[in-house]
């Protein structure tokens, strides 16, 4: 019996000393693990730290930290390089980026902190008048979209005024908006607000507007003749004046950058009567008709100057100076004369015109010189400038 229990502790005796120098074998190669490990520094992506690696390369580190490597990313020293005791390890990821410009789409991997240093490295130049969609320091991240349309040259008229703008809009109406222009409702462009903006182009803004305008206009008044026996013929007197009327009339108008395109006539009335103008016209024979039978009167004789002249000519008003109305009177014998030396009225017999009435006066007839009437230019022509002599009847 004590041979037994003898033997069952040696055994257990035994498994404690076998375990024992398993735990030390196993503390020692774990120690011998570790202190054989290599110190490392590591920048991932910005991120700094230090690690202990058994990593024969720079590879083989990257393995161990479950990093995959793209040929794009940043790795300094090189993937090859041994891993030594505090070596300094630099990674970089490279990120996809997406760029569209002048509408095309293209996908790049970029070592870019910045929208603004991706252009630059892409070389796309970037100007004040350019839109870039995000901004330029908006970090770059992976799958970031970059948004880059170029600003181009432009003419703007707003209501008439004209400048130079750049746009990178891709509608009239956007271009309006970017612009900070608001159209009023009658407001319109051309080209429309639909259309696309090209390189060039030269937009118009039309400001149009209605206005309401209120005109006065005069209402003629009519000439009223009522025949008279005792004035001479040819003669005539006013009995009453004239008035014109006052007509007000209301327009709504289209102005189109300032200036008129078109008028509506809204409404009209009358704000003031006319008043017809009446006039005495004489009938009673002219006394140089009754003249014509007694042409064995004496008289004085003279010699003057004589022109002719119609009732047609250039400024003339067809009414002499004493009121015969010449155009109506076409067959009337009549002179113009110097009121000084023949006073208006007298009857006169002219050499070669016949008898006649001192009846008007001119501006050039001064002195000995007279200007004979006749209802036709011809007649006028025909007489000329001569040298005649008249006998003074009274």
């Amino acid at each position: 019996m004590k041979n037994l229990l003898s033997k069952s502790l040696s055994k257990k005796k035994l498994a404690v000393i076998s375990a024992s120098f398993i735990v030390f074998a196993a503390s020692i190669g774990f120690l011998i693990f570790e202190t054989t490990k290599k110190t490392v520094a590591i920048t991932l992506d910005g991120q700094e730290e230090v690690i202990k690696t058994h990593a024969g390369t720079v590879e083989e580190l990257f393995d161990d930290l479950d990093i995959s490597l793209h040929s794009e990313d940043y790795v300094f020293p090189s993937v090859d390089t041994k891993v030594k005791n505090n070596l300094e390890v630099v990674w970089k990821p490279a990120k996809q980026v997406h760029i569209v410009k002048d509408n095309e789409k293209k996908t790049i991997w970029t070592l870019s902190n910045t929208v603004q240093e991706l252009l630059q490295e892409q070389e796309i130049a970037i100007t004040e008048h350019d839109k870039v969609q995000p901004n330029l320091e908006k970090k770059i991240k992976n799958n970031l979209e970059i948004t880059v349309n170029k600003a181009f040259p432009l003419t703007l008229s707003d209501g008439g005024k004209e400048k130079k703008v750049w746009s990178t809009s891709t509608t009239v109406g956007d271009f309006l908006t970017q612009q900070g222009i608001t159209l009023n409702e009658l407001d319109r462009t051309e080209p429309k607000a639909e259309e696309i903006v090209k390189e060039n182009d030269n937009i118009q803004i039309i400001r149009v507007e209605k206005v309401t305008d209120v005109v006065e206009e005069p209402i003629q008044f009519a000439v009223v003749t009522k025949k008279d026996s005792s004035l001479a013929k040819g003669s005539q007197k006013v009995i009453n004046q004239g008035k014109e009327g006052l007509l007000t009339k209301e327009y709504e108008v289209v102005l189109e950058n300032g200036k008129e395109i078109s008028r509506k006539l809204i409404s009209e009335k009358k704000s003031k009567e006319k008043q017809d103008k009446v006039v005495a016209v004489g009938t009673k024979p002219l006394a140089v008709q009754q003249v014509a039978s007694r042409g064995s009167e004496s008289g004085q004789e003279i010699y003057v100057d004589s022109t002719a002249y119609t009732a047609n000519c250039n400024g003339c008003s067809g009414r002499t100076a004493t009121g015969i109305n010449l155009r109506s009177n076409p067959d009337v014998k009549v002179i113009a004369v110097d009121p000084s030396v023949i006073p208006l009225g007298t009857k006169v017999y002219v050499e070669g015109y016949g008898y006649a009435i001192a009846a008007d006066t001119g501006g050039s007839i001064k002195g000995n010189k007279i200007d004979v009437f006749f209802s036709s230019k011809a007649d006028a022509y025909r007489w000329g400038r001569k040298t005649v002599k008249i006998k003074i009847l009274n």
